[in-house]
């Protein structure tokens, strides 16, 4: 990840949440009370963001000692110490809900990548994330993703040229969007198209298309997709995709699964900072 960028995230974070002190804080006489705190899991899952919960307490305070007993992508069970800090009680509780907030969303989007990948396990299916992240906190969303075993899309509307339906009816057709974003783009960049139909994948192919998005659709047409393709572009399903439906949508033979479940509506994972007196 991009240190600066990451830094930037976090003061933007800290800034909210404390932008002229901690009055509570600040008014219990703290100032030299050196403390010690327990970072433990209190439920199971995948962990992500313990470089980002580090880095919180660092900026702070550079003084603080956190000691990491775990690493991003490694799996814990409930009761486990994750990590220890050990510095002046005053900044400690300054940082602290900062750091958990960020570790927290993170671990709970890497937990859930966890379950979407080992349900798939068995195919040649990956699973991908898409742009339904937290505003300001898209680069953390998805570095938790990887951490989860997952793969990221795009990250920005910048990165690749994905046609879909709205941009189709503008212009008129398939054909006509795509040879107009190819005659403009960078040649190392890709062309993905959102289809709704059989018809509109064989028209997106034949378009030069170098991924076609199946959105919405039964696993039967997806198998015929699948069949149709013939391997020419990447076929990517997605649309309302859960971990009831994700190992038959795998079993059709398509490419890549994207999932916005992944980041939009994430339970964040159960972790508690506690004094160790």
């Amino acid at each position: 990840m991009n240190q600066i960028t990451i830094d930037e995230i976090i003061k933007r974070a800290l800034i909210e949440d404390m932008n002229y002190g901690d009055i509570t804080t600040e008014s219990l006489g703290l100032v030299e009370r050196q403390i010690g705190a327990k970072l433990r899991a209190k439920e199971s899952g995948t962990l992500s963001g313990l470089e980002v919960f580090k880095r919180v307490f660092e900026l702070v305070d550079a003084e603080i000692e956190v000691t990491l007993h775990y690493g991003d992508g490694e799996v814990v069970r409930q009761g486990d110490e994750v990590a220890y800090l050990r510095g002046r009680a005053i900044s400690v509780l300054k940082a602290e809900r900062t750091a958990l907030n960020l570790l927290q969303r993170m671990s709970g989007i890497a937990t859930i990548t966890a379950k979407y990948v080992e349900a798939v396990r068995p195919f040649s299916s990956r699973i991908v994330d898409t742009r339904k992240t937290a505003p300001g906190l898209r680069l953390l969303d998805k570095q938790a993703v990887l951490h989860g075993g997952g793969y990221n899309h795009r990250f920005n509307l910048s990165d690749a040229v994905m046609i879909k339906d709205n941009h189709i009816r503008a212009v008129g057709s398939i054909l006509e969007a795509v040879r107009q974003a190819r005659a403009v783009i960078p040649h190392t960049m890709r062309i993905e198209v959102e289809v709704e139909s059989l018809k509109e994948l064989e028209e997106a192919i034949d378009a030069g298309a170098d991924i076609v998005m199946l959105d919405n659709m039964t696993g039967d047409v997806m198998e015929e997709a699948v069949k149709i393709n013939r391997g020419r572009v990447i076929l990517e399903a997605s649309g309302n995709v859960t971990l009831k439906t994700v190992e038959k949508i795998a079993q059709t033979g398509v490419d890549v699964i994207s999932v916005g479940a992944l980041t939009h509506s994430v339970k964040a994972m159960d972790l508690s900072l506690k004094f160790d007196l």
